[in-house]
C-alpha cells in the first residue's frame, strides 16, 4: 500500500469492546476477527462500532470484553449477500493499537471522490441535512464506499457537489438505529453507520484541510504508530 492510499483513510477509536470476538475469514493463513467497540459520544450517548482485527493483535494484547482499547486504522465497505439482495457492510478495519490515546475518542478523515448525486433535504424542524457517498481508493485496485452525513452550511454546500469530485472530510464515525417495515405487521431494527462530517473540503481546497488541528492529531497519531514498528502487513484482506 502506498502513502497515498495509506492516508486517504485514517481513523482512530478509544472505546470498550462489548461482544466476543469471531473468526470470520483468513488470508494467507492469518485469521481476522470482528466485534464491536462502544465509543462515547460528547452528549455520553455510545457509538457501537463494528471493527475488525487481526489474531496477531488479539493475541499480543488479550483482547477481551469490557477491555477499552485505542485503535488506528480504516473505515472499509464490502457486499454481502443476504436474501438474495447485496448489503453494503461497514466495518472499521483495525492496523493497530496505541499506547497513548488522544484527546478525543473517535476521529476520522476521507480523502475520496463523490459517487452519486448529494441526496439534500431539510427536517421538520429546519434543519438542514446531506447525504453524500464518498468513493476511497484502497490497494489492490480496490475502493470503499463510505456514506456521509453533513448538516447546517455544510449540507448547504454539499448539495451542489458534483459526481467525480475530490472530496475530503473530517468527523467521526456513528452508529444509527432504524426501523424497516417488512410486511404489514412486521417491523425490523437495523443498526447503519455513517460518517458525521465536521469539517469538509473539496477539490483544490482540500490542501488546506490538512492545517487543521483535527487532522494534524490524527495523522499524528499513524506516524507514531508508524514510527514504532508496529504496523502489520494485513493490506491484502
Amino acid at each position: 500500500m502506498n502513502y497515498e492510499q495509506m492516508s486517504n483513510n485514517q481513523v482512530y477509536l478509544f472505546g470498550k469492546i462489548v461482544k466476543e470476538m469471531v473468526c470470520t475469514h483468513y488470508v494467507c493463513g492469518e485469521g481476522f476477527y470482528e466485534t464491536e467497540l462502544s465509543v462515547k459520544r460528547l452528549s455520553d450517548k455510545e457509538d457501537i462500532i463494528p471493527i475488525t482485527v487481526s489474531e496477531r493483535l488479539i493475541y499480543d494484547y488479550d483482547l477481551k470484553v469490557d477491555k477499552e482499547i485505542a485503535v488506528i486504522g480504516q473505515f472499509r465497505s464490502y457486499n454481502k449477500m443476504a436474501d438474495g439482495k447485496s448489503k453494503l457492510i461497514l466495518t472499521m478495519f483495525v492496523r493497530d493499537i496505541l499506547q497513548n490515546g488522544l484527546d478525543t475518542p473517535n476521529a476520522i478523515y476521507l480523502n475520496g471522490y463523490v459517487c452519486k448525486p448529494p441526496i439534500y433535504r431539510t427536517t421538520p424542524f429546519s434543519r438542514e441535512i446531506c447525504d453524500i457517498l464518498v468513493a476511497v481508493n484502497r490497494a489492490y485496485n480496490k475502493s470503499d464506499y463510505i456514506p456521509c452525513i453533513c448538516w447546517g452550511r455544510n449540507a448547504r454546500f454539499s448539495k451542489n457537489i458534483q459526481i467525480g469530485d475530490n472530496i475530503a472530510v473530517l468527523g467521526r464515525i456513528q452508529s444509527r438505529e432504524y426501523q424497516k417495515r417488512n410486511g404489514e405487521n412486521e417491523v425490523e431494527n437495523h443498526v447503519a453507520y455513517e460518517i458525521s462530517v465536521s469539517k469538509m473540503a473539496v477539490n483544490d481546497q482540500i490542501e488546506f484541510l490538512y492545517n487543521d488541528a483535527a487532522y494534524q492529531n490524527i495523522a499524528n497519531a499513524f506516524n507514531e504508530a508508524d514510527n514504532e514498528k508496529k504496523v502489520f502487513n494485513v493490506d491484502a484482506v
